[in-house]
């Protein structure tokens, strides 16, 4: 592959890891980190903003490099994959659809993910495509576990609630939030190579409409125009659903009431890190009640495998992609995703109190707090 700046290795290539010499990027708590090259400020900005990190002047060498060029240049024909989805040529594989299916040309050299990738993206992307899981498989590569779960501190106790995707995660943290409780992370976070410790990162939380129904102090952290976002999508449902023949747009308008704020913005309290202390596994169900009842925490475990490969879908299928177009060359790191994350959850989880949470969605927040309070100081 050939670009207009500086080029990246053939994709049979080994890479090469040399010391970092003052190399700027992101830093994951020591658990991975992210050198950023050649990038414009906006750039910057953008990967900044979608890590939830703050850029830093790494100390080792990075895991990850992102190098940024005004245009990639590629060495034949390339060869395209789905309705745009991706391309290859003889010697690159190539992203060609980022978040929320905007165009994009980013080099993506999946077969060396964990051993000193080099992503190479054309300047200007509002998010570098599968950055984070990507991250994710750097930071179980290096013997910590990402997990995709929420994480507080409660009354001195590091509580992490995790699940299924759309399981309850958010609405226990901000339920606890909102009694005291000091955020540590939601989405994804981090449990430290012995399972001691908790770890997270600042992105973007996720509230809906109904979550500052439930909890009127949220409102007064949103800003006027997430605010009024939120007004105006309640309204244009409350309309279409007096249309029957409307249902899916109604449906569709349904799904978008949310905004995404910054922590810093909804949690008087933050924390980098905690200790792991005490680990809910949330379940909805069909049933008004809230019931919250100990659990085997290797079942947790063995059930929270097949969670994490779900989330990792988006990379699994673009990693076939390029296998597609590179029979040869193989990540032993994502085959091996699977294995790895088993016995680290297993291991991590093996002496931790686990209470099974089961609540109706939508859920009134202050119900749900209630029922796990009794059960989020416990210790093992």
């Amino acid at each position: 592959m050939r670009v207009a700046e500086p080029s990246t290795p053939r994709a049979a290539e080994a890479p090469e890891r040399g010391p970092a010499t003052n190399a700027r990027g992101f830093d994951l708590h020591g658990l991975a980190s992210i050198a950023v090259v050649d990038a414009s400020a906006a750039d910057l900005e953008a990967v900044a903003r979608q890590l939830g990190l703050r850029e830093t002047l790494l100390d080792r060498t990075p895991d990850i490099t992102l190098r940024f060029v005004d245009r990639l240049e590629l060495s034949g024909d390339l060869r395209l994959l789905g309705l745009g989805e991706a391309g290859y040529t003889d010697d690159a594989f190539v992203v060609l659809r980022g978040r929320h299916k905007s165009r994009v040309k980013v080099v993506v050299p999946f077969d060396r993910i964990g051993t000193g990738c080099e992503i190479v993206c054309e300047r200007g992307l509002p998010a570098v495509p599968l950055l984070v899981p990507i991250l994710n498989l750097a930071v179980l590569g290096n013997g910590a576990l990402p997990l995709h779960a929420s994480a507080f501190v409660h009354r001195g106790r590091g509580c992490v609630a995790t699940g299924w995707t759309k399981g309850g995660k958010t609405e226990a943290l901000l339920a606890f939030a909102a009694a005291g409780a000091a955020y540590v992370g939601d989405e994804w976070i981090y449990l430290s190579r012995d399972g001691a410790c908790v770890y997270g990162i600042p992105e973007p939380v996720r509230v809906w409409d109904w979550h500052v129904n439930s909890l009127p102090g949220l409102r007064r952290r949103l800003g006027r125009s997430e605010r009024m976002r939120l007004r105006a999508l309640a309204g244009a449902q409350r309309v279409l659903a007096t249309t029957r023949r409307l249902d899916r747009a109604s449906a569709l308008v349904a799904r978008q009431r949310h905004v995404d704020v910054e922590p810093a913005r909804l949690f008087s309290l933050r924390r980098a890190s905690a200790r792991f202390d005490t680990l809910f596994f949330v379940l909805t169900h069909d049933s008004p009640r809230v019931t919250v009842e100990p659990i085997d925490s290797l079942e947790v475990a063995r059930r929270m495998s097949f969670s994490l490969a779900y989330e990792r879908r988006d990379l699994v299928a673009s990693y076939t992609q390029f296998r597609f177009a590179f029979p040869d060359a193989v990540s032993e790191l994502l085959e091996s995703a699977g294995e790895r994350e088993r016995g680290l959850l297993e291991r991590m989880f093996a002496d931790k109190p686990a209470y099974l949470v089961r609540h109706p969605y939508p859920v009134p927040l202050t119900e749900l707090r209630d029922a796990m309070t009794l059960y989020a100081g416990v210790s093992a």
